[in-house]
């Protein structure tokens, strides 16, 4: 049954990396023309720019911990804000290594081993992933108006794939908050697990599940009344998002040919587009719109060096630091 289970993960990851590898096989090819010169730019990146922009996504994943460590503390006072770092790192890894479907998983496990109650783990979680999607979508919003002669000239056809990605987002909060909070979504739930339990020997497994689903609708119900803690969370997203969004204005840092209204508006609309792109992590998707979409301003070259460096600060940099955290803890466990 194990090894059945191990196979079913592994064609699913397989069935993923065939698709990305088909979506960027399809990038290349549309920009393979330019591939020379976009090597070219990505070797005139200075030493100075690669430190800013990993600099700017360790800014990233410290706001990251920080909303987590707010929520974890409603649980475990105890629960330190190092170990929000290391948990926003982990997720990062995980989210690379599985494209995408591992990490939150991999956050709800970390958060039940230090003190959180899986329960109110997973209810944390959901919230937390809700208000980043939301606040992505704010803030994309937000940043079309305030930019809005460079954005309604250049990128008016992006609308609509913006109003898809909204009603997305919209589909996707409701239905989390409906997971976490609805009696009947729970009881839909442990109808279908009795269904599986006519030999009688999931009971001892269905009553905890009984008793978690319980709980985790009683604190995820609490905790989406406290409307201040939902604000606070919001901004948050946002301030994290402008260390990821500001990453194409680092890159061309000195030439003028961007601001940094024209960086976190135009990354934001590339981030909200892909939405509407079902790729495992937005692979393929993202990179695909935002060298289309820089390329309208700074021609395609540059605008292929961009997204190369936005990705590998982005996805890269933070799955190495997970993984050197991950081993780093192994290491110190295994001396204990």
């Amino acid at each position: 049954m194990e090894g059945e289970r191990t196979f079913m993960k592994n064609k699913k990851l397989l069935a993923k990396l065939i698709f990305v590898v088909i979506l960027l096989l399809i990038i290349w090819y549309t920009f393979k023309d330019s591939a020379e010169d976009i090597v070219e730019q990505l070797g005139k990146t200075s030493l100075a720019v690669l430190v800013a922009i990993m600099a700017a996504t360790v800014i990233y994943h410290l706001f990251e911990a920080w909303i987590t460590y707010s929520l974890a503390r409603r649980y475990n006072p105890k629960f330190k804000f190092r170990e929000a770092v290391y948990c926003a790192f982990n997720c990062s890894f995980y989210r690379l290594s599985t494209l995408g479907s591992g990490s939150g998983v991999a956050a709800i496990v970390y958060l039940g081993k230090k003190g959180v109650g899986y329960s109110e783990a997973t209810g944390l979680y959901m919230i937390q992933y809700m208000v980043h999607k939301v606040s992505v979508a704010l803030f994309s919003g937000l940043l079309f108006i305030l930019n809005w002669k460079v954005m309604s000239v250049n990128y008016r056809e992006y609308g609509v794939y913006l109003g898809l990605a909204y009603v997305l987002t919209a589909i996707i909060s409701i239905a989390l908050i409906i997971f976490a909070v609805s009696a009947k979504s729970h009881q839909l739930i442990l109808w279908i697990v009795r269904k599986f339990n006519k030999s009688g020997k999931l009971t001892p497994a269905l009553t905890k599940l009984e008793e978690s689903c319980d709980i985790m609708e009683k604190s995820t119900s609490k905790l989406l009344k406290d409307v201040p803690s939902l604000i606070s969370m919001v901004l948050k997203n946002m301030a994290k998002l402008c260390f990821w969004y500001c990453i194409p204005f680092l890159i061309l840092f000195g030439t003028n040919e961007i601001s940094l209204l024209d960086s976190l508006s135009i990354t934001s609309l590339s981030v909200m587009s892909a939405a509407v792109i079902p790729t495992p992590a937005g692979v393929g998707a993202v990179e695909l719109i935002m060298t289309n979409l820089f390329a309208v301003l700074v021609g395609v070259h540059k605008a292929g060096a961009i997204t190369v460096l936005y990705r590998v600060a982005t996805f890269i940099f933070p799955f190495v630091v997970g993984g050197v955290l991950i081993l780093i803890s192994k290491v110190v466990h295994r001396q204990k």
